[in-house]
């Protein structure tokens, strides 16, 4: 049996899958296995999965009609076999020593989660370094409880100190933890950030390294910076989650205010999704869907109830066009914005 089982949720990744696949098979770290879940790709995707399964024994591929990546990721788990789980996206790649350095960290600290950082990598070569989620350190469940469900339940806004992202794929995950608390990916719109929120209200120790050992490409073509026409739909469906876990794990003192926090979070989110070059609407179409959603009464709750002071970069401006009902205005700064795009 493998140590550690990798999954790789495949859709439409022709041009990505050989250095993604390369990157996992080429580890320091031999015993694993990479389980490559082909989700109805209508390219090249699925051959390309059946070729590196004949060419390494430690590949395996399950086929599967589109269903979506966390139906994959749940079907990756289902089969897996090893002690310990890793993700990785189709076109993001794992820097030679990643397992090896989790698993050698997570082994030393006698925790069952291992964690580290990213570099996101552009086309044009360009690399940032982006630390962990935590300090390197090892941490058990009351920090973990602080410093990670915390933020990922109540603290989604950016006032400058950034947001915590629900990064699935910079942690060693215990299989035993995931499957014994029936713990699934659901739905299309932040399904790893509620993933995460309720394994470590069961993990006991993570250890975390100070290394960014997961290169995540900055794709232009990646689902995260494509129009989502049901966005509005995938947001309440996520919030309902949101709240069933909140109420099954008694989260609601732990960050007061955290449900007007996440639909400020879902606000601002919904503006940039709305005035995205793919979204083939007019003008006014797009205006008048954010005064629908502003009167929407979760939302129109949650404006009245906070008003966020201090938002990084552009979202000060957007949360105060939203505040004074100017969605017109709003349209027109966007138009400019996305001038070429």
């Amino acid at each position: 049996m493998p140590v550690i089982s990798v999954i790789v949720p495949v859709y439409q990744a022709e041009s990505f899958l050989h250095t993604c696949v390369s990157s996992v098979l080429g580890q320091t770290f031999r015993d694993l296995e990479l389980i490559l879940v082909d989700d109805g790709s209508s390219d090249g995707s699925g051959a390309l999965c059946d070729q590196a399964a004949r060419e390494d024994g430690r590949v395996r591929v399950i086929h599967k009609a589109n269903g979506g990546v966390s139906r994959a990721r749940n079907d990756g788990i289902a089969a897996a076999q090893g002690e310990y789980i890793a993700f990785c996206d189709a076109d993001d790649s794992f820097q030679p020593e990643l397992l090896e350095t989790l698993y050698a960290a997570l082994t030393q600290a006698e925790a069952d989660t291992a964690g580290c950082g990213h570099c996101l990598l552009w086309p044009d070569g360009r690399t940032e370094d982006c630390a962990g989620v935590l300090p390197a350190g090892v941490y058990g469940p009351s920090e973990l409880r602080e410093g990670i469900v915390k933020p990922l339940l109540g603290q989604r806004l950016d006032f400058g100190q950034g947001v915590l992202n629900g990064f699935i794929f910079r942690f060693l995950f215990r299989r035993e933890i995931i499957r014994c608390n029936h713990i699934e990916f659901e739905g299309a719109y932040l399904e790893d950030e509620l993933f995460l929120m309720e394994y470590f209200l069961h993990a006991q120790k993570l250890a975390m390294v100070d290394k960014p050992l997961y290169l995540y490409l900055q794709n232009p073509a990646s689902v995260t910076r494509r129009y989502l026409p049901r966005y509005r739909e995938e947001f309440q469906r996520f919030l309902e989650r949101k709240r069933a876990l909140a109420q099954r794990y008694g989260l609601d003192g732990l960050c007061p205010g955290w449900e007007d926090n996440t639909c400020w979070a879902g606000l601002l989110i919904a503006v940039g999704n709305e005035f995205a070059p793919g979204n083939s609407k007019s003008m006014g179409e797009k205006t008048a869907y954010l005064k629908g959603l502003c009167a929407d009464p979760e939302m129109a709750g949650a404006m009245e109830r906070l008003q966020p002071r201090g938002l990084a970069g552009n979202k000060g401006l957007v949360a105060k066009l939203l505040l004074s009902r100017h969605f017109t205005l709003l349209a027109l700064l966007y138009r400019i914005k996305n001038r070429g795009k």
